[in-house]
């Protein structure tokens, strides 16, 4: 009995992520993803940068070459003092491209302060928010820009793709774990217009919210200490708390790369953690302003965020963990089943999938977070590290051909 109120979290963050979501997904899927015809804002896309080498230029390359008005769209690199030849690469290609500005912050600042030091010097209608180490598809642009159709809608997130799922079994079990986090886990969020966190691999924000939120972004610390975890997050919460709408479309579609290894993929696990735990726990006094299905959700999964890595180690202090990770790993093998059968991803080309066995390991995975990484995370809260995600600079394993089909790389 002494574990029944964690399984009712568990319960209740499942009927609200797939159940409700669905339904609300099915209801109102003829307004789930609506869109204006010929708006085609002025655009600054923003792209924060530190210590990624090479890859910043391929990334502008493929952000010179999307597909809107280039006299619409200008680009802002923000190098936040990186340590390496990130600059350099960043600088070469603003030489190529006149629409290109690379600026420097004076000191390490952080991605948020970067980002609105390039918003304070912009004059464009929409801020387009991408990381340095993402290529973006060419239709990209245009599909977030539709999906601004009435003022009260301030952001619009993208669709991430990992560019490099067949690397190893990690980078495969990232596939599937970024296919729910993208198309399932936010559908009530989706089907409610409140989309509590938006990626900062590719979203695009209204201007003039961004400064009317500056002060906020600005000023973001834990007990005095600035914080440069978390931003997207915190960012969405914002938003959503200053009343505005925020939506998401599966169509502006973008590809990053998965952390190979497993430090890279715990480091990852610990940056989410440290932003869920504060972002939920400062944003309490707000929750009941939202849909009650999103308080419902967003209290649950704060419980279960703080309670659950008790509940392993009681297992593990039992000597029945075994008996926990046999259910874990029968609910890893459905997911895997439902993302092998799903349409959305059969219809990927098949260099994007990955075969659903390779979603197993989570079972492993996910308690071991659970049990590890939360406390970490919790006694690392004042952290102001910029953390980057440890990426080498290499180019992510995707590249995009002149009709705007998005092929693998060619390895020699």
């Amino acid at each position: 009995m002494e574990v029944f109120p964690v399984y009712l979290f568990i319960f209740i963050v499942f009927l609200n992520r797939y159940v409700f979501g669905l339904y609300l997904t099915l209801l109102r899927r003829n307004k789930l993803d609506e869109t204006i015809e010929g708006y085609e804002p002025t655009v600054t896309v923003v792209v924060p940068l530190f210590n990624e080498g090479r890859s910043i230029y391929d990334t502008i390359v493929s952000l010179v070459k999307l597909e809107y008005p280039a006299d619409k769209l200008t680009i802002t690199i923000v190098d936040d003092c990186s340590t390496d030849d990130s600059y350099e690469w960043a600088c070469k290609a603003a030489a190529l491209y006149s629409n290109v500005t690379v600026l420097r912050n004076p000191h390490n600042m952080g991605k948020r302060k970067g980002i609105n030091h390039a918003v304070s010097k912009a004059t464009s209608e929409i801020i387009v928010s991408v990381d340095s180490d993402v290529i973006i598809y060419p239709t990209a642009l245009k599909e977030l820009v539709a999906r601004f159709v009435s003022p009260d809608i301030a952001a619009v997130g993208g669709r991430v793709h990992v560019s490099n799922p067949n690397q190893n079994w990690l980078t495969r079990l990232q596939t599937i774990k970024y296919y729910f986090g993208q198309e399932h886990l936010k559908n009530l969020e989706r089907g409610l217009r409140q989309v509590l966190c938006l990626s900062g691999c590719l979203t695009a924000y209204r201007r003039h919210v961004l400064i009317e939120l500056e002060p906020i972004l600005e000023n973001r610390n834990l007990l005095g200490i600035p914080i440069k975890y978390g931003e997207d997050r915190f960012l969405t919460h914002m938003i959503v708390r200053a009343g505005y709408r925020t939506v998401m479309t599966m169509k502006a579609m973008c590809f990053t790369k998965a952390a190979p290894n497993l430090a890279g993929y715990f480091q990852q696990q610990l940056r989410w953690k440290r932003s869920n735990i504060v972002d939920f726990i400062v944003g309490i006094p707000d929750a009941w302003k939202l849909h009650p299905l999103l308080c419902l959700q967003y209290v649950s999964m704060l419980m279960l965020l703080l309670v659950y890595p008790f509940i392993i180690a009681v297992h593990v202090q039992r000597g029945d963990f075994f008996e926990l990770a046999a259910f874990h790993l029968a609910v890893i093998a459905f997911f895997g089943m439902v993302y092998h059968f799903a349409p959305s991803v059969r219809a990927l080309p098949p260099w994007l999938r990955v075969h659903p066995i390779a979603f197993l390991p989570m079972a492993v995975l996910m308690p071991v977070a659970y049990l590890l990484i939360t406390p970490l995370g919790l006694f690392t809260l004042d952290t102001s590290s910029w953390e980057t995600r440890g990426h080498s600079g290499t180019k992510p394993n995707a590249s995009i051909a002149a009709n705007g089909e998005v092929l693998p790389a060619v390895t020699k």
